[in-house]
C-alpha cells in the first residue's frame, strides 16, 4: 500500500504535470457518481495537497476531490487520455486532450467529490504530519504517555501520528531501537526523543527516494535507494548487529524487528 512518501511523490508529480489545468469532462469508469462528474467539468485545478495519505486535488469555486489510493491505486497524467490503460478506473479529460488518471487496478481506491469546508471537517480528526513543524518531540511525548498501546500499533494510529504506515513506522523502530510490542507509557523520554527523531528521518529519506524514482505501487523502480533495515526481511541478518530479523504479527499485519537492536 502506498503509504506517506508515495502519496507525497504522488502528490508532487501532479503538482507538475496538472496544476493549472483546466477539466473539460470527467468519467467514472467503475462506479458512477454524476455529482463528481457534473462538479468537476469546467473547473481548474488550482492546487494538489497530502493530508497523511489522502492525495487532495483542490478545484476553483471552493470544492476538492480526496483520493485515497489504498493497495495498488495511483494517480497521473497520460499525454492522450484516449490511451490509458485498461485497468483506469476514473479520469479527468484535461483541456488540449491530455488525462490525469486514476489507475487501480484491484478497485480499492476511494474518489470523493468534497466542498472544502466538508473535507477540513473530515480531516480534522487526524494527528499531526510528521513532516510539519506541529510534529514536534513535546507533542509526541504527551500523545505517548497517554497510551498504553504497543509501539508498532501506536504508530499506525493516523490521529497520532498521519501518514505513518508498516513499512517506515517498522523501520522508525528499528532505528530507535525500540520493540515493536513495548508500550508507549513504558518508553523513556529520551527513547521518545530518539524515535521522534527515527520517524521524520526515516520520512524524509523514503520521500526523497519516492520523489526520484517512484512509479506505482508494486514495482519496484532500482533507482529507489531507501534501504529497509528490517521489514519484509524474515530471517535476514540485520545490517546493524547481524542478528536474524524476526516477524510478529500485531494487530494482523506483519511486522519485523531485530531481536539485538530491539529488546523488549
Amino acid at each position: 500500500m502506498p503509504e506517506l512518501p508515495e502519496v507525497e511523490a504522488v502528490c508532487r508529480k501532479l503538482r507538475r504535470d496538472a496544476l493549472g489545468a483546466l477539466i473539460v469532462r470527467t468519467r467514472m469508469l467503475r462506479k458512477r457518481d454524476r455529482r463528481l462528474e457534473a462538479r468537476t467539468r469546467g473547473r481548474r485545478i488550482v492546487d494538489v495537497r497530502r493530508r497523511a495519505k489522502n492525495v487532495l486535488i483542490h478545484l476553483d469555486g471552493g470544492w476538492a476531490v480526496r483520493a485515497h489510493l489504498r493497495m495498488t491505486g495511483n494517480l497521473y497524467v497520460v499525454e492522450d487520455v484516449r490511451l490509458r490503460r485498461e485497468t483506469v478506473r476514473a479520469y479527468f479529460e484535461l483541456e488540449g486532450g491530455a488525462g490525469l488518471v486514476f489507475d487501480d487496478p484491484r478497485t480499492l481506491g476511494v474518489l470523493e467529490l468534497f466542498r472544502e469546508e466538508e473535507l477540513t471537517a473530515i480531516l480534522d480528526s487526524l494527528g499531526p504530519e510528521p513532516l510539519d513543524g506541529e510534529f514536534t518531540v513535546e507533542r509526541f511525548r504527551e500523545t505517548a504517555k497517554a497510551s498504553r498501546r504497543p509501539a508498532k500499533i501506536f504508530l499506525l494510529d493516523q490521529t497520532k501520528v498521519a501518514g505513518l504506515g508498516n513499512i517506515y513506522a517498522a523501520e522508525a523502530l528499528h532505528r530507535a531501537r525500540i520493540h515493536p510490542g513495548r508500550a508507549m507509557n513504558r518508553i523513556g523520554e529520551g527513547r521518545l526523543a530518539r524515535l521522534h527523531l527515527a520517524i521524520v528521518d526515516v520520512l524524509e529519506n523514503a520521500v526523497e527516494s519516492a520523489c526520484y524514482a517512484y512509479t506505482g505501487p508494486g514495482s519496484y523502480n532500482s533507482e529507489e535507494n531507501f534501504p529497509v533495515a528490517v521489514y519484509g526481511r524474515d530471517g535476514q541478518p540485520c545490517p546493524v548487529c547481524d542478528r536474524r530479523v524476526r516477524r510478529i504479527v500485531q494487530g494482523g499485519r506483519s511486522t519485523y524487528y531485530c531481536p539485538g537492536c530491539q529488546r523488549y
